[in-house]
């Protein structure tokens, strides 16, 4: 199959671990047989042969780019923006070499990946490490283990991943018959690639760490972007875009992968490409049922794999003229009452190839009919609805049917007083300031050290001034949390702040309901768990009912993902079993409500055997 496939030197570089492995082990087993001393190696083996340890080396650093008549200095990975795409195959480690020559701290987030055992290398600034400083260097160890498919890196440092980012594509192992379960069923589909197909957001005239800057100086929300991006560009309807517009070209009935990922800061996204429908078959690097749709709704943090079949014949006059489609991406935008956001829609262009290919001066297709409005949600919903795990032999699914640990989470944007004395000056609602929270905590990140080490090392005192472990497993009262008249009657737009985290026992099964809340207004919040994939169990709009929603739960092929889109006014269940021991960060994944506090942290202890503990910290971790 082209395109699904890894490079040959890698192969052969496998081939070649594979028989430094083979005489190794003869030499160990020849070693033992004569009484002498036994040799012990360390290998990294996949299911069918070696896994292989792929080394790069990343230069954080700032370059000029010009996007929308403006130009700008923007931190980048290797000078490359969206940054440097990854491949791999399942089973393999990434050694990524880290050298910071940019001015301002920063850490690298493998968002997706389970990282079985090794939190040291999971990124998220002052959670699991400290960050890595102007001038210096850190090296992570990526355990690449069940996943398959797409999953994306970004910086997890203030707003820097609005430009540093870019995709993972792990593809299966050598030996396996077909890179989608789908193909099985399809065996005369060939597929190819188009390069990742990443959305994302851009500011103008502004540095998106500096608005963030602003907004915690004075309290009021971020300013929204000025456009909408596909692969690092606005597309041509946007002035000054012409040129840069992403282009991919295709040949008639040839089907292609696209992997979409949603890198955007502050909003999910929709995603149609005009004159094709999309087959969804796998998102968050897990494979699902296959269903075709007219678009995508990709959450933030969220990845979706989708098959394109080229099929637009040129047989009329007006199809022989056009066969130039947008690949078009919009904001989805669950609240546009309270929350400020970028109304915009980024395009590329899907061109067909062939002795009638179109000119360039043809205006492609817009998929006027197919991509949904800013503000459906019925859209949004009924995409989302569709989503179900293969629970297949070869993909068996492992949903707890009992839980030990049960929590109730309410999601709210809230308000803190503005503080500061006399002189402070607040320009958020109410003249205080904005900020986020769960069950009524609002996260406040340590500083002087990271969470995971205060663990791990074992400072008592010193660990309870970093945190607590008392994060409610419900809210400190129940209420109508969807009422559009809560603040009035409920309880009230304020949070309290702390360092709160949730501690559970090694191996326990969780059940996790996230409860949207109209404190400041209900919006959909895409909740993401570090260390973890999850079950996503069930979903609904108003408030949660123990009583008898649990009952229409589907434990049968609930869709598996990292990153789950809680909708408007309702709420989402997971279910997960605690078997990755570590710190493990949970939070919104709008990046203004990580910030505001939106977020916890889970705490999962060691287990009893060696291999259900966590590793030992490497020897460079970061000094804050």
């Amino acid at each position: 199959m082209g395109g699904v496939v890894a490079e040959s030197p890698a192969l052969v570089l496998r081939f070649l671990q594979l028989g430094v492995f083979l005489v190794f082990a003869v030499a160990a087993v020849s070693q033992a047989t004569q009484g002498s001393r036994v040799h012990h190696y360390d290998f990294l083996l996949s299911l069918s042969l070696m896994a292989l340890a792929l080394h790069f080396g990343w230069q954080i650093k700032r370059v000029d780019v010009t996007r929308l008549c403006r130009q700008r200095s923007i931190l980048t990975v290797n000078g490359q923006f969206p940054g440097p795409t990854i491949r791999a195959r399942r089973g393999d480690v990434l050694v990524v070499n880290v050298h910071n020559h940019g001015d301002k701290n920063i850490t690298i987030h493998w968002h997706g990946v389970d990282q079985p055992r090794n939190p040291w290398s999971d990124g998220p600034e002052y959670i699991t490490q400290c960050p890595i400083q102007p001038g210096n260097t850190f090296v992570y160890r990526v355990i690449l283990s069940k996943e398959e498919g797409t999953l994306w890196w970004h910086a997890h440092t203030g707003f820097d991943r609005a430009t540093v980012h870019g995709a993972v594509v792990i593809l299966p192992n050598h030996g396996d018959a077909v890179a989608f379960p789908f193909l099985q069923t399809h065996p005369h589909v060939e597929v190819e690639e188009i390069p990742p197909i990443i959305l994302g957001e851009w500011w103008r005239d502004d540095d998106a760490n500096e608005l963030l800057e602003e907004s915690m100086r004075t309290g009021r929300d971020v300013k929204p972007s000025d456009a909408t991006t596909i692969n690092g560009e606005p597309g041509d309807m946007f002035p000054c875009s012409k040129s840069g517009t992403f282009r991919s070209r295709v040949e008639h009935s040839k089907t292609y992968l696209l992997r979409v990922i949603n890198a955007g800061l502050t909003n999910d996204m929709f995603f149609a490409v005009a004159g094709h429908r999309l087959t969804v078959v796998a998102t968050d690097a897990r494979y699902t049922k296959p269903f075709a749709t007219d678009h995508l709704m990709v959450a933030s943090g969220q990845t979706v794999d989708a098959l394109l079949h080229a099929n637009i014949t040129a047989g009329d006059g007006v199809r022989r003229r056009r066969r130039r489609y947008y690949m078009a991406a919009r904001t989805f935008a669950s609240n546009t009452i309270v929350a400020v956001f970028n109304n915009s829609t980024a395009t590329a262009i899907l061109e067909y190839a062939g002795d009638d290919a179109p000119s360039s001066t043809t205006s492609p297709a817009f998929p006027t009919t197919t991509l949904p409005a800013v503000d459906d949600i019925d859209a949004a919903m009924a995409y989302t609805a569709r989503l179900r795990s293969l629970a297949s032999v070869e993909h068996p699914v492992d949903v707890p049917a009992t839980v030990d640990e049960r929590l109730l989470v309410t999601m709210a944007v809230n308000l803190i007083p503005c503080g500061g004395g006399a002189k402070a000056t607040c320009t958020g609602p109410q003249g205080d300031r904005l900020a986020a929270s769960l069950n009524n905590v609002s996260f406040v990140n340590p500083s002087g050290v990271d969470i995971l080490s205060a663990y791990y090392h074992h400072h008592h005192h010193h660990r309870r001034s970093v945190y607590g472990d008392d994060f409610p497993n419900e809210p400190a009262s129940r209420f109508n949390f969807t009422d559009p008249g809560l603040p009035a009657e409920g309880l009230g737009p304020f949070t309290e702040r702390g360092t709160r985290v949730k501690v559970v026992e090694y191996g326990a099964a969780v059940e996790v309901v996230f409860q949207d809340t109209a404190v400041l207004g209900t919006e959909s919040h895409p909740m993401h768990l570090h260390g973890y994939s999850f079950y996503v169990v069930g979903r609904g709009i108003g408030n949660f009912d123990q009583g008898k929603d649990p009952a229409v739960y589907n434990l049968v092929d609930p869709p598996y993902q990292n990153t789950v889109a809680v909708p408007k006014g309702g709420w989402a269940a997971i279910r997960f079993r605690a078997t990755n021991p570590g710190v493990w960060f949970m939070h919104c994944h709008f990046d203004r409500h990580v910030v505001w506090g939106m977020d916890t942290v889970f705490i999962v202890k060691d287990g009893k055997d060696p291999e259900a503990k966590m590793m030992r910290p490497p020897k460079n971790m970061p000094k804050c």
